[in-house]
């Protein structure tokens, strides 16, 4: 074909990404964004099964069912509360597929220093994600230890491995014909990125998956260099810059810094209340009451947490919001940046229940405005309404910006009991005087307030 008109795709297909990113930074404009993705991709990917390099395709149309086959059942099937995982997989697959092209490109013909050195990030960045984020899915789904595993000289160890991986890297540019270096290196990578996750607990997940999506982008945009396409450099550079840059915020959320989250073994368990013998009395309320006070309310802010993802609860929530709002009160919803398990993962669960718009508000908007709240409504979440990150200097997430529900006059926490969260320790707010606590799950107990509402309404 016209290399002038594979280059308008790729443009055009440039151009989709892009506007996905900036059309999905909002709530409003997610939905158009995906769809601006998707038609980016579509025109890449026709882009490339254009070029005059492709002289059979045989074997990509077997690929390509064989994908199918696989990717959209996997898709449909895939509950919102296993998104993290399926992206970590996702991660895995996208690196292994990015680091096997570095392979093949290495072995078809001795590469000169320029293309060594992308293929030497490739593979480096390719295998070490790929380790990675198959360890980071083990860990999110439970196949694998969810605490920190850590050892004396741990920082050391994998310090090394990646100094001889880079050291190696750096030879085979200065001499890519020494192709007895190149597995040692290979297997270096993959290594590392094992033992990059095993210190890493649960709680700092999302935000090592985020940093994954930036590995796996910046080893395809050093693939693009290696095969000489600017769409890959584009669109993994786009990927690689989105996810440092969605890392760094969820760090910031998390008060936590690269080095603590890569190196810092956060998650460990603290000894609770229960584990000490120290029992704390906790006030507890049925749905009849808990009805009655929000029935009486004028200001609501309900903020929801991965136990209404895990209990699908989003629905009934809409179903509440619609009940109190006839009755005239004032219901708003605070979005904390890391509640769940991924970014906007509550923003997405609270469109599919077709929540206004304009009825959420992000952590900063919301938290000078709680103190003057009649009530505030915890569904699921823990961690990102624990005062402890506030007032215990202590604590391991102690200066985690966290939402105010503490200041609202009256606040009910929705859980089945009284667990710690991902951080592992005890919630301070559980047992404040103002606290009510809703035991049950999310989904039954807030069809319970409603339904309790409805027959007081009528």
């Amino acid at each position: 074909m016209n290399e002038t008109i594979l280059e308008m795709i790729y443009i055009a297909a440039a151009a989709g990404f892009i506007l996905a990113l900036k059309w999905m930074s909002s709530p409003a404009t997610a939905r158009r964004g995906v769809l601006a993705g998707e038609i980016g991709m579509l025109l890449a990917v026709v882009g490339t099964l254009l070029r005059f390099e492709v002289v059979d395709y045989t074997w990509i149309f077997a690929a390509f069912l064989l994908g199918s086959a696989i990717g959209v059942p996997l898709a449909y099937k895939m509950p919102m509360t296993a998104v993290p995982q399926r992206t970590a997989i996702s991660h895995a697959f996208g690196a292994l597929a990015a680091a096997l092209i570095g392979v093949a490109e290495y072995y078809r013909a001795t590469p000169d220093r320029f293309v060594m050195t992308a293929l030497a990030a490739e593979v480096l960045l390719g295998f070490l994600t790929f380790t990675a984020s198959l360890m980071a899915f083990g860990k999110l789904q439970e196949l694998l230890p969810t605490r920190p595993i850590t050892y004396k000289g741990q920082n050391v160890v994998n310090l090394s491995i990646l100094g001889l991986a880079l050291v190696l890297g750096m030879a085979l540019v200065a001499d890519p014909s020494r192709t007895w270096l190149f597995p040692i290196f290979s297997l270096l990578a993959l290594t590392f990125g094992v033992m990059l996750i095993v210190p890493i607990g649960g709680a700092d997940m999302p935000t090592v998956i985020a940093l994954l999506n930036s590995y796996a982008g910046l080893s395809a945009s050093a693939m693009g260099f290696a095969l000489d396409n600017k769409l890959l450099i584009v669109a993994g550079a786009l990927d690689g810059s989105s996810g440092l840059i969605l890392s760094i915020i969820m760090c910031k959320a998390m008060n936590r810094s690269f080095s603590n989250v890569l190196f810092g073994a956060f998650g460990q368990v603290q000894a609770s209340a229960a584990a000490t013998g120290e029992v704390k009395p906790v006030r507890s309320a049925s749905h009849e009451e808990a009805a009655e006070i929000l029935g009486s309310a004028q200001t609501v802010v309900i903020i929801p947490g991965y136990g209404m993802a895990v209990a699908q609860a989003q629905h009934k929530v809409r179903e509440l919001f619609d009940s109190l709002s006839k009755r005239g009160v004032d219901v708003r919803f605070a979005i904390h940046p890391v509640a769940g398990r991924m970014p906007g993962h509550m923003n997405v669960l609270l469109a599919e229940a077709n929540i206004p718009y304009d009825r959420l508000f992000e952590m900063d908007e919301i938290n000078s405005e709680l103190e003057h709240v009649d009530v505030a409504l915890v569904i699921g979440a823990n961690d990102v309404v624990n005062p402890a990150a506030r007032n215990d200097p202590g604590s391991p997430i102690a200066g985690m910006p966290i939402l105010n529900a503490d200041k609202a006059r009256t606040v009910m926490v929705i859980k089945r009991g009284m667990s710690p969260g991902f951080a592992g320790i005890d919630n301070e707010l559980y047992y404040m005087d103002k606290t009510l606590m809703l035991f049950g799950d999310a989904k039954g107990f807030v069809a319970g307030i409603v339904k309790e509402l409805s027959a007081v309404h009528a």
